[in-house]
């Protein structure tokens, strides 16, 4: 002890000051304490221990890992904390796929339930047929009531899970055995050749999941074979798939196609026709018999000689095994037609899902759409040049319908989907609003001359007649003196007329509007001609029976309940409506589509002849026909509405009338046709035998009706 240590100090140092001797030295970083927060696995919070000699009595001392460093705390600042992020990554990992598989349970157990697959398919298949039950098209997959494996033929499902999933009876929804095999097949093979799906993941995937091909769907599709191995046994499981697998030929189940390839309930299915059916399954379009027979009894030795491999049956039972043939259909139905493309949304929504083919019947008529069929086939159009036709009674029960020149080459229909000017066929609705204004057909127009906004329409033949009255000026179709009345009558008055009788597309408030410049469909515009003929507002076309539209009465009531539809006033406005449509048609531009037959209608042309149209009606049906290019050139000088749509029309309605009927129930009470003071142009001829028996129909006609 120096002599000025006191008993107290040393080396000029309190004691209290020194380092304790037998306190353990802190190896590496500075101590910390933690803070567990309540609520787990927040981000914890650290709070340093102060290592200020001046706050730490005991001055600790501070060591490297080396411990090669030694120091006092108050002599340097400790190492900085190295954290350790890899173990709260592990525990965010499995925190979230816990957190999915909770959440995928849930759905499965809230939206997934386990009767799926027994459920018949949303848009069921449906057989369109005609007013007389011919079938016209068939649309749809067909799935058939579910099948129970312990009511089948042994052999049916062992055939399956043979080909399908050998170990079926043995895994708990996935086969590590299977998945392997698949991956070094497929490895040798330089591609995917086999897959290591079970019957359980299958039935997983076609009814629970989309047709994607990710690892988040495979996750998935694991997860759900896990909750139906623990739900359902296996006989239930494999009776779902068996009910719900697609097979080829559009049809879903086990029932279907059996009934579809071989005429027979999947419980008399023979070996043979088991082994076939099993190997559908890997490629049911590519190996559908009825389209691949060679390759479809192929895949089917395959599964024979699997089933023979399990111990199923015999290796000579399998080689014995004559390969299974479809039965042969003779009857083909189409697809789709023009017709049935436009009826099938209104058949879904009429009828709910069921199992099997719903067979729904329409207005079609069958003769009728021979009728229409052969006057378009049979017009002297020139190439590319379309022509569409519709046809449909007063009330708008659509008979025929031709939506172009061949459904095969383009199923655009012209009929419906097309927007197209309708020219002069608009000027119903103009000379009707005039009828309404307190006009008669006798009122006098001034056919000259008018310029509105720099605008000066011009008649199409350059002759302008001065005073005319309405009748002639319609017959005649004045685009003079029409903008006039329009301007006259109201341009708003026009349009309302033409929204009441049922025309839903834009029209510009211009004042060529009357003339025919916006774009309409045939059907709607046909539908609003049938309003005249039956004198009531609105029509719209439809394919099916009033009792088989849904909630046709309930959308009646709500039109008359808010003023959106009624009745022509019978003095005012039909009769005279009917006496000008009958003008134009029989001494107007409309002369080639007369008939002996009271016939009413008006031509179209629109600007440039790019559109040529007549819409008319006679007897008990109302009629419009289209002509023009899909690419909206001009159809030249020689086409405007006058000709060709005329003569289509007259060639339809002449064979249509033969056995339709001639009488008109639509009609006024007691109405009667003005008499015709010349008689009516010649139609186009016929090109084939049929026209010939037309021909004779027409002179038939000419004398029992001449008179009417």
């Amino acid at each position: 002890m120096a002599d000025r240590d006191s008993p107290w100090q040393r080396g000029g140092r309190n004691i209290e000051d020194l380092p304790d001797p037998f306190a353990a030295p802190v190896f590496g970083p500075a101590p910390t304490v933690r803070r567990r927060r309540w609520w787990w696995p927040k981000r914890e919070r650290r709070e340093e221990i102060p290592t200020d000699l001046g706050h730490d009595p005991l001055g600790t001392a501070y060591f490297t890992d080396s411990g090669a460093g030694i120091g006092v705390s108050g002599d340097s600042a400790p190492p900085a904390a190295t954290p350790r992020p890899r173990r709260r990554w592990l525990r965010l990992g499995l925190t979230g796929f816990a957190a999915l598989l909770l959440v995928t349970l849930l759905w499965l157990i809230i939206t997934a339930p386990l009767g799926r697959a027994l459920e018949p398919l949303p848009d069921p298949a449906m057989l369109i047929v005609s007013s007389e039950g011919r079938p016209i098209a068939r649309r749809g997959a067909i799935k058939e009531a579910p099948v129970d494996v312990t009511r089948l033929n042994p052999l049916t499902p062992a055939a399956f899970v043979a080909i399908e999933d050998r170990r079926f009876y043995r895994h708990w929804g996935i086969d590590p055995r299977a998945i392997g095999r698949a991956f070094v097949a497929n490895i040798r093979a330089g591609g995917v050749r086999q897959g290591g799906s079970t019957l359980t993941q299958q039935l997983a995937k076609t009814s629970f999941l989309s047709a994607d091909r990710d690892l988040k769907r495979k996750a998935q599709e694991v997860i759900i074979a896990f909750w139906l191995e623990g739900w359902l046994t296996k006989d239930e499981i494999l009776s779902r798939y068996l009910s719900s697998v697609y097979f080829g030929d559009g049809v879903y189940g086990l029932r279907a196609a059996s009934k579809h390839y071989f005429g027979r309930e999947p419980e008399k299915l023979t070996l043979a026709q088991s082994a076939m059916l099993a190997g559908l399954v890997q490629a049911p379009s590519r190996l559908a018999p009825t389209k691949n027979l060679a390759g479809a009894q192929k895949r089917a030795k395959l599964v024979l000689a699997a089933m023979a491999d399990t111990g199923v049956i015999t290796a000579g039972r399998a080689a014995a095994a004559i390969p299974a043939r479809p039965i042969r259909r003779t009857q083909k139905v189409p697809t789709g037609t023009y017709f049935a493309d436009w009826v099938a949304p209104q058949a879904a929504d009429a009828f709910e899902s069921d199992f099997g083919e719903v067979r729904v019947r329409t207005t079609l008529d069958s003769d009728l759409q021979r009728f229409a069929s052969r006057a378009v086939a049979n017009a002297p159009l020139a190439d590319g040049v379309q022509a569409a036709l519709v046809a449909m009674r007063p009330d708008g029960r659509v008979v025929a319908m031709v939506g172009g020149r061949s459904y095969k080459d383009s199923s655009f229909n012209r009929a419906t989907q097309a927007r197209r000017q309708p020219g002069s066929a608009f000027k119903l609705f103009v000379y009707l609003a005039a009828l309404r204004a307190g006009y008669r057909p006798d009122s006098i127009i001034d056919d000259r001359p008018i310029t509105i906004d720099g605008w000066t329409p011009a008649n199409v033949d350059g002759v302008y007649r001065g005073p005319i009255p309405l009748s002639t000026a319609f017959a005649r179709s004045s685009n003079a003196a029409t903008v006039r009345l329009s301007e006259a009558v109201g341009r708003a008055n026009v349009l309302r007329t033409a929204r009441e009788l049922g025309i839903s597309t834009p029209l510009p408030d211009s004042p060529s509007v009357a003339l025919g410049t916006a774009g309409v469909s045939l059907l709607e515009l046909t539908s609003a001609y049938a309003a005249v003929a039956g004198g009531r507002y609105p029509v719209r076309g439809t394919g099916l029976p009033p009792a088989e539209t849904p909630d046709a009465d309930a959308r009646g009531f709500a039109a008359s309940l808010f003023g959106r539809g009624g009745q022509l006033d019978e003095r005012r406005d039909w009769r005279p409506m009917l006496d000008l449509l009958w003008a134009a048609t029989n001494e107007g531009t409309g002369k080639r589509a007369a008939m002996a037959t009271a016939t009413f209608g008006k031509t179209g042309t629109s600007q440039d002849n790019r559109d040529a149209l007549f819409v008319g009606f006679a007897g008990d049906l109302v009629v419009g026909v289209w002509v023009g290019r899909d690419d909206n050139k001009s159809l030249g000088s020689k086409v405007s509405g006058s000709t060709l749509p005329a003569q289509i029309f007259r060639n339809f309605m002449t064979s249509a009338l033969s056995v339709d009927g001639r009488s008109a129930p639509a009609l006024p009470a007691g109405y009667r046709a003005p008499r015709r003071t010349q008689a009516p142009a010649p139609a186009a001829p016929a090109l084939d035998v049929e026209g010939w028996v037309d021909e004779l129909a027409r002179a038939a006609e000419a004398l029992l009706g001449e008179g009417r």
